[in-house]
C-alpha cells in the first residue's frame, strides 16, 4: 500500500519548476570552447605565462559561481554538473561547497522522488478500478521516472565514493558523506524491489552506521549535521526496514541528548539545530500515533528528512 504524502522537509529553494522539463546546459562564452568553466573563444589566446594551478583555482571559482547562479535561477541540473565537477577534483570541499553540492542533488532528487509517488497513487487507482490499459501506461511512465531516479542516485554515490569521502579529513565531513550515502542508497530503495531494494537498503543501514559512529564520537549531540543524520536514519527504520520501535528509539534519543546540552549550543548553529530537533519531535508525534491505530508499518504517513542545508 502507498503512503500518504510526506511532510517531508525541503531544501530552501523551490523544486516545483523542475517537473516536465529538462534543462539544457548553459551555453558557452558565444559559443566558444570551454575548459573547465573557463570559458574561451576559438579566437582568443592565452598566454603560455599561465599556470595550469591559477587555471584550475579559477575554473573552481567559476563552478562555485555558476552554481550559485543556477540555484537562483532554478536551473538544478547545471547545479548539479557545476558541483559535480568541484567534487570530482580530490579535494576536501569547503562547508559552503559541500552544501551547494547537496542542495543541487537534492532538489534533483526531490523532484523525480514527488512525481514518483503521485504516478504511483494514481496507478494504484487505476488498478482498483480494473483499467487495465491505464496501468500499463502509467507504469511505463513509472520506470521512465525510476530509470531517471536511479541515475542520479548512482550519479552523486559513485562521486561520494570515488571523491568526496576518500578525501575527507574532518570529521565532519566523513559524517556529512556517509550520511549522504546513506540517503541515496535509501532513496534507490524507496523504488527498487527485491534483491535490488535489499541490496540498497543493505548499503544505506552501512553508511548511517559508518556516519553514526564518528558523529558519537567526533561531533556534540546539538551538531546540526548530527542530529540531520539521526533524523535522516530514524526515518530509514521506519520507511525501509518497517521498524518503528527503533525508529522512535533512535529520534528520542537524538533529541534527548540534544536537550540536555541545549545551552551549549553555538549561536550560529541554532536554528539548523533546533529546526531539526523540532522535525525529531514531529516524526516521534506521527509515529507513535501511527502506532497506537494500527499494528501494520505500511498504513504510515512519511517521516519528516533533514533539510540540505545543516551544518551551513
Amino acid at each position: 500500500m502507498l503512503r500518504r504524502s510526506s511532510s517531508e522537509h525541503k531544501a530552501a529553494s523551490s523544486i516545483s519548476m523542475m517537473r516536465g522539463r529538462r534543462l539544457p546546459d548553459m551555453a558557452s562564452c558565444a559559443r566558444g570552447t570551454s575548459i573547465g568553466n573557463v570559458c574561451t573563444h576559438p579566437s582568443h589566446h592565452h598566454p603560455q605565462s599561465n599556470s595550469i594551478t591559477m587555471a584550475a583555482v579559477q575554473s573552481r571559482e567559476d563552478s562555485v559561481y555558476l552554481a550559485k547562479l543556477a540555484e537562483q535561477a532554478e536551473r538544478y541540473e547545471e547545479m548539479v554538473e557545476n558541483m559535480k565537477r568541484v567534487a570530482s577534483s580530490d579535494q576536501e570541499l569547503t562547508v559552503e561547497e559541500r552544501n551547494l553540492l547537496s542542495v543541487a542533488y537534492k532538489n534533483v532528487i526531490g523532484a523525480r522522488r514527488a512525481s514518483w509517488r503521485i504516478v504511483s497513487s494514481i496507478e494504484q487507482k487505476e488498478e482498483s478500478k480494473g483499467n487495465e490499459a491505464q496501468v500499463k501506461m502509467i507504469k511505463g511512465y513509472r520506470e521512465k521516472i525510476e530509470s531517471e531516479l536511479a541515475k542520479i542516485c548512482e550519479d552523486i554515490l559513485d562521486v561520494l565514493d570515488k571523491h568526496l569521502i576518500p578525501s575527507a579529513a574532518s570529521g565532519e565531513s566523513k559524517v556529512f558523506y556517509h550520511k549522504m550515502m546513506g540517503d541515496y542508497h535509501r532513496y534507490l530503495a524507496e523504488f527498487a524491489t527485491g534483491d535490488k531494494r535489499k541490496e540498497s537498503a543493505d548499503k544505506s543501514l552501512e553508511a548511517y552506521k559508518a556516519a553514526s559512529d564518528v558523529a558519537v564520537t567526533e561531533l556534540p549531540p546539538t551538531h546540526p549535521i548530527r542530529l540531520g543524520l539521526a533524523l535522516n536514519f530514524s526515518v530509514f527504520y521506519y520507511e525501509i526496514l518497517n521498524s518503528p520501535d527503533r525508529a522512535c528509539h533512535l529520534a528520542k534519543q537524538a533529541f534527548d541528548d540534544a536537550i540536555a546540552e541545549l545551552d551549549t549550543l553555538s549561536e550560529e548553529s541554532y536554528k539548523d539545530s533546533t529546526l531539526i530537533m523540532q522535525l525529531l519531535r514531529d516524526n516521534l508525534t506521527l509515529w507513535t500515533s501511527d502506532m497506537q491505530e494500527s499494528d501494520k508499518p505500511t498504513d504510515k504517513d512519511d517521516g519528516a528528512e533533514a533539510p540540505a542545508e545543516e551544518g551551513a
